[in-house]
């Protein structure tokens, strides 16, 4: 196989590199049940997961019947955040063969990040309490970025930090958000067909898709390849 060196691959977080849905639905059933409202089972809320905890929160509260206040936001979003962290890994895991293929990429000299519109510290006390922090070069949260996913600058100065290449990057991500991201930003995406997206994986656009990470070595070294082949590899375009 060949070498990865130089190459960066920037990961997103929630139905990307885990499945999360259970535990930030749990929390989201916590403040429901709290206001008399009933819960929303995860098999039909897991749509509601990738777009923001305050998406999660409105989405949430209509769907179980209740009107949502502008007024209350504030103090949901506290307390939904802080319920979450004491909760962030009661359920949470990482999909099959996660940790096999992040070991075989690094390995072959992949940098490996992640880019997530997760708050920074909730995804470093997830990553922590899974033991993967030292698997990544830079987690950035949207809070640690000048701009969240879908704008370009999240992937790029994520990949920086990691000490990368914007030009010589590789998305992996599971929604529109990302593919949107990538696009901007000129790097390729790789899209997971198991994570959070109401339209399925496969028609967002992404230059690949994996089943499962044990295909994620391959798609990743197809890239590569297409790239190097390319005379003009289109690399990134610095914002303005």
């Amino acid at each position: 196989m060949k070498d990865l060196t130089g190459w960066t691959i920037a990961f997103d977080l929630d139905g990307t590199l885990m499945e999360t849905a259970p535990d930030l639905i749990g929390t989201l059933n916590r403040l429901l049940a709290l206001r008399g409202l009933p819960p929303r089972p995860i098999s039909a809320a897991r749509h509601l997961v990738g777009h923001g905890a305050v998406a999660l929160l409105k989405d949430g509260f209509r769907e179980a019947g209740a009107d949502w206040d502008e007024a209350a936001q504030p103090a949901l979003l506290a307390a939904f955040l802080e319920d979450y962290l004491a909760h962030i890994c009661d359920h949470s895991h990482v999909y099959p063969g996660v940790e096999d293929a992040l070991e075989r990429l690094a390995a072959r000299g992949a940098v490996l990040c992640v880019a997530t519109n997760k708050p920074t510290h909730l995804s470093l006390a997830l990553f922590g309490k899974l033991g993967l922090t030292d698997r990544f070069a830079a987690i950035c949260g949207a809070d640690a970025v000048s701009a969240r996913k879908p704008d370009a600058a999240h992937i790029r100065e994520t990949v920086l930090k990691a000490g990368g290449d914007p030009a010589r990057a590789i998305m992996v991500g599971d929604s529109i958000t990302d593919v949107s991201a990538a696009r901007a930003t000129g790097v390729p995406v790789i899209m997971t067909s198991f994570g959070y997206t109401e339209i399925p994986a496969r028609d967002l656009g992404g230059d690949a898709l994996i089943d499962g990470y044990g295909e994620l070595e391959a798609a990743v070294d197809g890239i590569v390849a297409a790239r190097l082949a390319s005379p003009i590899s289109p690399g990134y375009v610095p914002a303005s």
